[in-house]
């Protein structure tokens, strides 16, 4: 289906938990609530959705948390949306924590890819920013994850005073490894502060200093905003989405879903359109009540956002609470 500004919405992220094994700061700032389980969408809620979402031209999901694999029967769910006919993709972003421990049954459900959080390679750090020392463990989801042969990126978010100085050696794991980093600029959502994060401009200058020979990367990597480069000798590639300084509103193909069955058609405002109600309505047949709900959010799009602009944002809820 075409919004408004004639963008083709095939593409929706869906958030099926707000809870989180770690405690990222710029995600899950301290004093946020959590969603009582039973306002979470069931799996058989969340199949409903995508079922009518297909029928309105989405053919790729993103499962989403806070983190996707602390609610059991993840991966079932996943292939639950596999299986409806007109869906070509489903991935998942995780942090990678349980990923070693869920990869088997993930390639099992017919997952597409898989995006890890990953802003330190060193321990320390890693333990500051995610308030647990768990580094080795995701280190070790990567490898069997692309053992296994899945298609792997590494999202990663540089903060100012905190891992900037990491910014070559994170890249320079997709020289160690079959898979892509992108670089992700800080959003103003939530506990996000733009003047905390380093610019994607600056991070290519950096890279660029290092590596003159990196070049575009025309290859499609992914769903997303993501522009890419490749660097020779590198097994996969340099990406960067940058939503504060290469804003990419006018391609934009996305929804998102929380855990409680709010469209978003913006990560940016607050206005959506709620599908709990009639999730939970003893109507019978509601098919038709959500698919015109998510036509309305669709229509609802609006041209772009306005991270540059903090005093237009309307969205007041955490990433965690959102989706990510």
């Amino acid at each position: 289906m075409k919004d408004h500004e004639g963008r083709d919405i095939d593409y929706m992220r869906i958030s099926i938990t707000d809870r989180c094994n770690l405690r990222c700061r710029y995600c899950m700032p301290l004093g946020t609530k959590q969603v009582k389980c039973k306002d979470i969408l069931s799996y058989e809620e969340i199949v409903m959705v995508c079922m009518q979402a297909v029928k309105l031209g989405i053919k790729k999901i993103k499962i989403t948390g806070g983190e996707p694999l602390v609610r059991l029967g993840c991966c079932d769910l996943i292939g639950m949306i596999k299986n409806i006919p007109g869906i070509e993709q489903v991935t998942i972003t995780t942090n990678g924590i349980l990923l070693k421990d869920y990869i088997s049954a993930l390639m099992e459900a017919g997952i597409d890819g898989i995006n890890i959080s990953l802003d330190s390679l060193n321990p320390a750090v890693y333990q500051s920013i995610t308030g647990f020392n768990e580094l080795n463990r995701v280190l070790d989801g990567i490898d069997a994850a692309i053992d296994a042969g899945a298609k792997v990126k590494v999202n990663v978010l540089l903060q100012k005073g905190i891992n900037e100085k990491e910014l070559i050696t994170l890249a320079e794991l997709a020289k160690e490894k079959k898979l892509d980093v992108r670089f992700i600029e800080m959003m103003p959502i939530g506990y996000g502060q733009p003047e905390n994060g380093i610019s994607n401009h600056d991070v290519f200058s950096k890279l660029h200093a290092i590596y003159p020979e990196i070049q575009n990367d025309d290859k499609i990597h992914g769903n997303g905003p993501a522009v890419y480069y490749k660097i020779p000798e590198f097994q996969g590639s340099i990406g960067f989405i940058s939503a504060m300084h290469g804003k990419f509103c006018d391609s934009c193909n996305r929804i998102r879903m929380t855990s409680q069955g709010y469209i978003k058609p913006c990560l940016c405002y607050g206005e959506g359109v709620d599908l709990l109600p009639v999730l939970r309505s003893r109507e019978m047949q509601k098919e038709d009540q959500i698919r015109h709900l998510l036509k309305k959010a669709i229509e609802r799009k609006p041209k772009s956002h306005a991270f540059e602009q903090t005093q237009f944002i309307t969205e007041n809820r955490k990433m965690i609470q959102i989706g990510g």
